[in-house]
């Protein structure tokens, strides 16, 4: 697209090198542990490995307990030593691995290390994204009206960030305002802040939930985030029981392209209120549309798409 601004607003897109969005549900295989372990028969997964919290679990722990059949741990005990392999290799958290404890769990380092650090820290790494003129949504992510998203990881724990389009937007931020560990959110609700020299604002939080875990890299080098928003520059992890439940009123893949591109068009509306009648060239918006184009207010943007 071409604009009648003396400042281009617009650039030509040269080329698509993301994979091309189609409609699907998550189809993630995560086999049951009981069911690796040939406990069970076929049985998935639904609680994205956080057996804390799955009923199933905890019935079949009830019958280990009670003599009805084999724990998942004796029953990998008499596998053979290559496929006695670590929990977290099971789950698929962790490189494959072999037990070295005899899933004596509470007795091993890797275990409490792998609980307390590397669960948290590591990022999510999204496997796709999908491209709307020229802004990226991850795949598999779940999205909130406010311009955040939230992923579940292996292990029941909820990674939240900001979206691709609001740093595109809003432009690189100085800083972030993150809660801390233990403050509870609400979804709706401000949960944080974004600083760009003078100009603040609130963002409100997807998912209700406690914090886990807050991403220092990105608390000391905001610019992380606007340069990996779905992969390392997430800001934050979050804890809720009701998995399921925390990202119900998400947009999944399906719903949140279109939902994307009326935003975009509403950007777009905005941006000719200025500039005037935009030509369709097949352009993408620059980066950093605030600067850009300061006329649009930082109150005006973060308003509308906040």
């Amino acid at each position: 697209m071409t604009t009648t601004a003396t400042r281009p607003v617009f650039k030509k897109e040269i080329s698509k090198t993301r994979p091309v969005w189609k409609s699907h549900k998550d189809t993630t295989p995560r086999p049951c542990i009981w069911m690796q372990a040939g406990v069970t028969g076929r049985k998935t997964c639904n609680q994205y490995y956080d057996c804390t919290g799955c009923r199933y679990d905890a019935a079949m722990e009830k019958g280990a307990a009670t003599g009805r059949h084999l724990s998942w741990q004796e029953a990998m005990r008499r596998q053979p030593g290559s496929q006695r392999i670590c929990r977290h290799a099971m789950t698929g958290r962790a490189d494959m691995r072999t037990c070295p404890m005899n899933y004596n769990c509470d007795r091993c380092e890797f275990d409490q290390m792998f609980e307390d650090t590397l669960t948290h820290t590591r990022g999510h790494d999204p496997s796709a994204f999908t491209q709307v003129k020229g802004f990226d949504l991850a795949t598999d992510y779940y999205f909130y009206s406010g311009h955040t998203w939230a992923a579940i990881d292996s292990g029941g724990v909820i990674r939240v960030g900001m979206d691709d389009f609001s740093f595109k937007v809003l432009g690189g931020p100085d800083r972030f305002d993150l809660p801390l560990v233990g403050e509870e959110l609400n979804q709706a609700e401000p949960g944080w802040g974004i600083r760009r020299k003078d100009h603040q604002a609130d963002v409100r939080s997807p998912v209700n939930g406690v914090i886990t875990r807050v991403n220092e890299t990105a608390r000391t080098h905001p610019g992380l985030s606007q340069d990996h928003p779905y992969g390392d520059g997430w800001l934050f992890t979050v804890h809720n029981a009701d998995i399921k439940g925390a990202v119900k009123n998400l947009m999944d893949d399906e719903k949140s392209v279109p939902w994307l591109d009326s935003e975009i068009t509403t950007l777009e509306t905005m941006i000719q209120e200025i500039t005037g009648p935009l030509a369709t060239d097949g352009g993408v918006l620059r980066p950093d549309v605030f600067a850009t184009l300061p006329a649009l207010g930082w109150d005006r943007l973060t308003r509308t798409f906040l």
